[in-house]
């Protein structure tokens, strides 16, 4: 599959990258999708939740009222459940959320979601460029040039650039990542995948496998 390479003004530069069908053509598959999405929403969770059981309540453990006869249920401690500022019964404590899944099968989900996009033709590749510094005036013209809008733009680097990253950190709707980084969360949740061109080349090494 072969794809035009755009300026950053929008404009096509007369270039086209090849997209190996082993990455951007597979026969996707969903429930790979839902495990390798799941498992990243399960890794960002911090799982700090707690809630005070009976036995970590302060009060007293002095009986409130006699076993019987009082008409009324037995209660044994102000620390109890049923009572306002008591313990909590079966109340969430920390835990780990993350689970383990196999290398392939997450690779095959990246695989299945850049398919997604390239058949919803939301691959959009632009030709290597530089920034001399922090503009986020800049980087807003260029989201608007290769016509992302409003929509969320996923840009795909192959080498950590610090002033696209800080040109593009106060706006809404892209984020940058690295190709190396690449997740299948992040390319479903963009409306446009934009790849810088040396990026393809690595993708496709560490893809195509």
């Amino acid at each position: 599959m072969k794809v035009a390479v755009y300026k950053t003004s929008g404009e096509e530069t007369g270039r086209t990258v090849e997209l190996q069908d082993e990455v951007f053509a597979i026969s996707p598959n969903d429930h790979a999708i839902y495990l390798d999405v799941k498992q990243h929403l399960a890794n960002r969770r911090q799982g700090t939740h707690k809630a005070k059981q009976r036995n970590e309540i302060a009060g007293s453990t002095k009986k409130l009222k006699r076993q019987k006869g009082t008409g009324g249920a037995r209660a044994g401690s102000i620390k109890s459940p049923l009572f306002r500022g008591g313990g909590r019964v079966f109340g969430p404590v920390p835990r780990d959320y993350s689970f383990k899944l196999n290398k392939k099968v997450k690779q095959l989900a990246r695989k299945s979601a850049l398919t997604y996009k390239a058949q919803g033709s939301q691959i959009v590749v632009v030709e290597d460029f530089v920034m001399e510094g922090p503009k986020t005036r800049t980087m807003a013209e260029i989201k608007q040039s290769l016509k992302s809008g409003d929509k969320k733009m996923l840009l795909v680097l192959n080498e950590p650039n610090k002033n696209v990253y800080l040109s593009s950190r106060n706006l809404q709707g892209i984020k940058v990542v690295m190709v190396s980084d690449l997740n299948t969360y992040d390319i479903l949740n963009a409306s446009t995948v934009t790849f810088v061109e040396s990026s393809i080349e690595a993708l496709n090494a560490n893809f195509g496998q």
